[in-house]
C-alpha cells in the first residue's frame, strides 16, 4: 500500500534531500529508518531535490508499506529512529500511482534574512548587513517574477529539466518579528529600518538554485547595484521551444547561502 509522509528537516547535517554516493542525505536517513522499522528495504520518493544545507517544513515523500500501519504509532516509532534533525508529522494512505514530485501543482519557498547581528537566528537566517536596502524597490522588482516566464538566467547548470519555463504566483518581501524578540522584547536593530525580513515565492515548479539566485539578485536591486528595469530584463517571455540557458547565469546576481532557505509548502 502506498503512503505519503510529511517531514520537516534542518538541512545543516545533509548534502540535500537526494541520496549521495558518500555524503549524508535526508532521503538516505528516512530510508534507513523505514528499513529498520518495517524490517526490509523501503525506497522513498520525494517531492524534489533540496540543495546542501537547505531546510524543509512539510516536505512530502511516499513509500510502499503494509496495510496495517497506524498513523500515530508509526510516526512515534519512526521519529524515535530518525536523527534529531528530521521529524515525521503525518502518515496518510495515497493512491497507488501517487508521485510526490510529478503530482505537485505548487511549491513555496521562504528565505529569511536579518539586517543586524543576532546569534539567535544565525543558524536559519542570512545576515544581510549592507548599510541600506530598499525593500520597496526589491518588491517592485519581485512583481516582474509573477506569471509564466523563462527563468534560465537564475538556473544553475546540472539540472535534468527540459525547459526553464516556470509559472510564479507569489513573490514578495515581508517584515517579521522572530519569536525570541517578540517574547523578550529585544530586537537586534540595524540602522535604516526593520531588522528581520523573509522572501516568499510560490510557483508550479522551480529550477536548480533558482530561489537563491533570485534573492541574491533582488538584494542587488535593494543595494542600488542594479535597477528594477535591469532586473526585469533578466526575465524572458515564455517559449517552450527556446534553447535552454537562453540567458547566461552570470547575468544575474550571486546566489545567497542555502542555510536560510526553506521549502515551506507543497500543494497537490
Amino acid at each position: 500500500m502506498r503512503y505519503t509522509v510529511k517531514i520537516s528537516y534542518s538541512g545543516a547535517d545533509f548534502r540535500g534531500w537526494q541520496k549521495q554516493p558518500s555524503d549524508p542525505s535526508v532521503q538516505e536517513s528516512l530510508e534507513a529508518a523505514l528499513a529498520k522499522l518495517l524490517g526490509g528495504e523501503t525506497p522513498v520518493i520525494g517531492a524534489g531535490r533540496t540543495d546542501t544545507g537547505v531546510n524543509a517544513i512539510g516536505y512530502v515523500a511516499c513509500f510502499d508499506g503494509p496495510e496495517s500501519l497506524v498513523a500515530d504509532d508509526f510516526c512515534y516509532k519512526l521519529n524515535a529512529i530518525l536523527p534529531r534533525s528530521v521529524v515525521v508529522s503525518e502518515l496518510v494512505p495515497a493512491a497507488p500511482d501517487f508521485h510526490p514530485r510529478f503530482d505537485a501543482v505548487k511549491r513555496e519557498y521562504t528565505y529569511f534574512i536579518h539586517r543586524g547581528k543576532d546569534p539567535f537566528v544565525e543558524a536559519w537566517s542570512w545576515q544581510c548587513g549592507y548599510p541600506s536596502l530598499d525593500f520597496d524597490a526589491m518588491n517592485k522588482a519581485a512583481e516582474y517574477l509573477i506569471g509564466t516566464h523563462d527563468f534560465s538566467c537564475f538556473e544553475k547548470k546540472g539540472g535534468d529539466n527540459k525547459t526553464s519555463v516556470c509559472t510564479v504566483s507569489e513573490a514578495r518581501w515581508i517584515p517579521y518579528t522572530p519569536t525570541h524578540a517578540e517574547v523578550m522584547g529585544k530586537v537586534f536593530d540595524c540602522p535604516g529600518g526593520k531588522s528581520y525580513w523573509y522572501f516568499r515565492i510560490s510557483a508550479d515548479r522551480f529550477l536548480r538554485n533558482m530561489v537563491r539566485a533570485i534573492v541574491g539578485t533582488l538584494v542587488d536591486v535593494g543595494r542600488g547595484k542594479r535597477s528594477v528595469e535591469d532586473f526585469a530584463a533578466l526575465i524572458l517571455p515564455p517559449d517552450e521551444n527556446a534553447p535552454k540557458k537562453t540567458l547566461r547565469r552570470s547575468l544575474a546576481g550571486e546566489s545567497v547561502p542555502g542555510h536560510a532557505l526553506f521549502l515551506s509548502s507543497v500543494e497537490y
